[in-house]
């Protein structure tokens, strides 16, 4: 993972808030003064309260938008090339929060094989990704259904098949999993860390479920555009004041730890999974 996929520096991007005449009456900085260095191979989740900047930073990822100033280069290319900006969205997927906004075709398999036609592959090898893909996500079975038949969990399911079909570097999942029941979460992000180890494709995970954040190599925390923390699970959640501050939630086992200690025990504030609070109040009540 020493291998940069994305290096962004000193990121601006501003909204514009307009009149009825159309004139600028308030400016919006989304990214401000934002750098960031992502690595090849590497599980990142993206932590920030809505209006922080982590979906704007995700759609400059493969063009959606275009920063101000500043410099972005992903894979490699210079994304202020207008010319780089197709190269990008082939190593570049994105997943978005509501799969119906990105389903176009009425059979699965059309589906999932929509991007890989838009980048001009030969038909056998259509077939051979598109089933590839299917089999990856555990959907093989569906492949001849219509998308309306499917759950949320299955349809955003199709949705990376098809990003995973195009075979990228690297994927964003921009709150995926947002509009899903537990037991489709789960499925999605287990699909996620398979992609990562088994496949070394870079994740790009913006969340705000502090439960998937924990399985990530790195997390970040946006705050009004800018990054404000970054570091391990463990090293990120042991600030719990600051998260807080900023509306953010910790893991439940990281909080409990954080209160105990508050009430005087001197426990590893770096807990953040329930069964590591289990076994270290297991060790303290044994030696009592």
């Amino acid at each position: 993972m020493d291998k940069k996929i994305i290096d962004a520096k000193n990121l601006l991007f501003e909204y514009y808030q307009e009149d009825d005449n159309g004139q600028i009456i308030e400016t919006i900085k989304a990214l401000e003064d934002f750098s960031l260095e992502i690595f090849s191979g590497e599980f990142l989740v993206v932590l920030g309260h809505n209006g922080s900047g982590k979906s704007t930073f995700a759609k400059h990822l493969n063009g959606i938008l275009k920063a101000k100033s500043g410099m972005l280069i992903v894979d490699g290319f210079d994304m202020k090339n207008e010319e780089n900006i197709f190269l990008v969205r082939q190593n570049v997927g994105m997943v978005f929060q509501n799969p119906d906004n990105q389903m176009v075709a009425n059979i699965v398999e059309e589906e999932v094989a929509f991007g890989v036609e838009n980048l001009g592959v030969k038909q056998s090898e259509i077939r051979q990704r598109v089933d590839d893909a299917l089999a990856t996500v555990g959907m093989t079975e569906f492949k001849f259904k219509s998308p309306n038949q499917l759950s949320g969990g299955q349809k955003q399911k199709i949705s990376i098949a098809g990003i995973i079909a195009m075979r990228p570097k690297c994927i964003v999942f921009d709150e995926a999993t947002a509009m899903l029941d537990p037991v489709s979460r789960k499925q999605v992000m287990e699909t996620m860390q398979m992609l990562n180890k088994k496949y070394g494709i870079t994740i790009i995970h913006i969340t705000h479920y502090m439960n998937e954040a924990i399985l990530a190599d790195r997390i970040i925390v946006m705050e009004d555009g800018k990054l404000i923390l970054q570091g391990t699970p463990k090293n990120v959640f042991q600030n719990v004041e600051l998260l807080k501050s900023i509306g953010l939630d910790v893991p439940d086992a990281t909080y409990l730890i954080y209160l105990l200690n508050k009430k005087g025990l001197d426990l590893d504030p770096s807990i953040i999974s329930t069964e590591e609070v289990v076994k270290l109040l297991s060790q303290k009540l044994s030696k009592q």
